[in-house]
């Protein structure tokens, strides 16, 4: 398969491409391209492996900006991946499917949930300002937003230190300070990184006499998050929130694009 153009647009934004062969076995279930960051001894670079490169496309680019938007044709669907730099890394990042989006400017806002697209409106961030990491409606961090709420009272008794922030796996972002208001108790581990209800964990106990071992840790899906302080991650600069802010995840997870991305973080 010719992969020159490929390789070419990647070269604009300051990228390495490798295409390699289809998946492996493990990874073929529903979709026969895979796109990953990898690392070899000249630093990091963009894998994509797939049986026919043609059903891959640069629809567009910014390489000041060193992003672009690729799309993915498969079985009839059209799935369709941020592509850039953020920070110290590369990353890439699937657009959900509801975002009509044709532009890396399009791309970039299709991330951000309805909250943060509100805060921007209110704050009248101007449309460069909506792109930085730090603008009157948010600070970013990775896939985090984090939103001031300078109203928001909290009980000091239920302020959590050093708190993981998570998606469902990888590497978390670790807060200073974490309040949570609301929510559903679910019981976490490694094979269930996304939770599981009380009712689903005892069933799981009574059906396997191992799965008492698998370090389950409960916590609470879908509550309100706020935090203070130092938020650190090994892959980004660590930032400091001087006052209490609504934590906010942006929108990749809502995406069927991301079952073609090997779990990056």
């Amino acid at each position: 398969m010719d992969t020159a153009l490929l390789d070419k647009k990647f070269a604009q934004i300051g990228a390495r491409l490798k295409v390699m062969g289809p998946p492996p076995r493990r990874f073929r279930d529903q979709q026969g391209i895979r796109l990953d960051i990898g690392i070899d001894r000249r630093g990091e670079f963009f894998a994509i492996r797939a049986a026919d490169a043609d059903n891959v496309e640069v629809l567009h680019m910014q390489p000041r900006d060193r992003h672009l938007l690729l799309m993915v044709r498969e079985n009839g669907e059209k799935s369709k991946f941020l592509c850039g730099h953020d920070e110290r890394h590369w990353f890439v990042a699937g657009i959900p499917e509801s975002a009509p989006v044709g532009t890396v400017a399009q791309a970039k806002d299709a991330l951000k949930p309805l909250e943060v697209r509100a805060a921007e409106s209110q704050k009248r961030v101007s449309g460069k300002a909506r792109n930085r990491r730090k603008n009157t409606a948010f600070i970013r961090q990775g896939e985090w937003f984090f939103l001031p709420s300078d109203d928001l009272a909290v009980d000091e008794a239920w302020v959590l230190n050093n708190e993981p922030l998570r998606r469902g796996g990888g590497k978390p972002h670790w807060a200073e300070f974490c309040y949570r208001t609301g929510g559903e108790s679910v019981y976490v581990c490694s094979r269930h990184p996304n939770g599981v209800t009380a009712q689903r964990y005892r069933n799981i106990l009574s059906g396997n006499r191992n799965a008492k071992n698998w370090g389950w840790t409960s916590m609470v899906r879908n509550a309100g998050v706020y935090v203070r302080g130092r938020i650190r991650h090994p892959d980004h600069a660590t930032i400091t929130l001087a006052g209490w802010h609504r934590v906010a995840m942006n929108t990749e997870n809502e995406s069927r694009a991301m079952r073609h991305v090997a779990f990056l973080d």
